[in-house]
Order: structure tokens, then sequence, then C-alpha cells
């Protein structure tokens, strides 16, 4: 069943298609009763939206973990720079204020905690476990990868690993996402669940 949500989710910024963003939520909603939920790269909360939503409803939190100074692609030049989230003054990409603005307009502050920093940073002491992850941080190797490293391994036993931008081509879209996906199933630790457009579903073992 789709899900009604209090505002036109097309009117926030983002890159989530929705099928994908109901994969996210019905998967969310399924494991939200065991525990808090994180996700890396919450950019303006599109994908944060449907997962407090899910949060909402099982009476748990979803941690949204962005420095909210956008990916290397997201940079003055570069092919995503979106100028309305630019801020010229500061000379930086900022999309924290957008971000806080559409949870708000989604009643969700008491669901969605925000840890503005860097994903290292926030995982460096980080003990709770997961019910599940949602990666959708930078798209480069290194950052891919920190942020595999950084929280796959804080996801309970039965919980879910999620990974957005998967693409087998390389001419459809980078491969970063997809080599993590493919690093966790060699891992042993996690099985394939789901695919639904470009986002992959896997589970704990």
């Amino acid at each position: 069943m789709a899900l009604s949500l209090p505002i036109n989710i097309e009117e926030v910024k983002g890159f989530l298609a929705e099928d994908e963003a109901q994969a996210l939520y019905d998967y969310a909603l399924s494991v939200a009763e065991r525990g808090p939920l994180l996700e890396v790269g919450s950019y303006c909360g599109k994908s944060t939206i449907y997962l407090g939503m899910a949060c909402q409803q099982k009476n748990s939190q979803v941690f949204a973990v962005d420095h909210h100074i956008g990916s290397e692609e997201h940079q003055l030049g570069e092919m995503f720079h979106d100028p309305d989230l630019y801020n010229a003054t500061d000379g930086i990409f900022d999309t924290f204020a957008e971000f806080r603005r559409n949870i708000r307009r989604c009643n969700l502050q008491d669901v969605v905690v925000p840890l503005v920093a860097p994903s290292e940073v926030c995982a460096k002491f980080w003990t709770t476990p997961l019910s599940m992850v949602f990666i959708d941080g930078g798209h480069s190797l290194d950052a891919a990868l920190n942020d595999f490293r950084c929280w796959s391994g804080h996801v309970m036993r039965g919980g879910l690993l999620a990974i957005h931008d998967l693409f087998p081509a390389p001419e459809k879209g980078g491969q970063a996402p997809i080599g993590i996906y493919r690093l966790a199933l060699q891992s042993g630790l996690f099985e394939s669940v789901a695919r639904v457009n470009s986002l992959g579903i896997l589970r704990r073992l």
C-alpha cells in the first residue's frame, strides 16, 4: 500500500525514485520495532522522510548522518550542483537548512536525529545496534568504502543493509555503490533480499 505523506514529496530535492522510496519505507517498517535506523547521506531529507515515517509508526528513531556540505558532484561547477543550495556568503554548498525545513514540514522532529558530521566522526564511538542502515553518501570509491566500513558492522543480526545507486554497467552510473554491495555479499555476513530499481536490500545473517 502506498504511503500517504503530509507534503508533496516532489517538492523535496533528492534523487530517490518512487519505487525505491516505497521499498525503503516498507523494509524500514518491517524492522523498526527492533531498534533504531541510520542513514548515511541525507541531502535534503527525501529518504529521511520515508525512513522517519516508518519509525514514527513503530515508535523508533532514525539517525541521519550527513556533513551537509555536499559530495564531490554537488560542488560549484560540478554536474549535480544546485545553486539554490549554495551559500555564497560562506562559499560552501549547504543542505542543512533545507533538510531541517523538510523534516519539520513532515512533523518528524522527534523521530529524526540529525548527526551533522562526516561519517567516520559519527561512527568513532558508536555502540548502538541498528535494525537498518541505508548507505547513500558520497559515491567515490573512498567515500563508499568508508561508509560501509563505518556502519555495516553495526547492523544487528536479522537487520537490513540498504545501498542506493547500484548500476552494474559503468555507463549507467558510478561503480562504488555496487562495489560495496558486492563486498557485503562476499563477506558472508549478508544475503540479498531484494533489488528495486537501483536500490539493493541485504539482510545481516
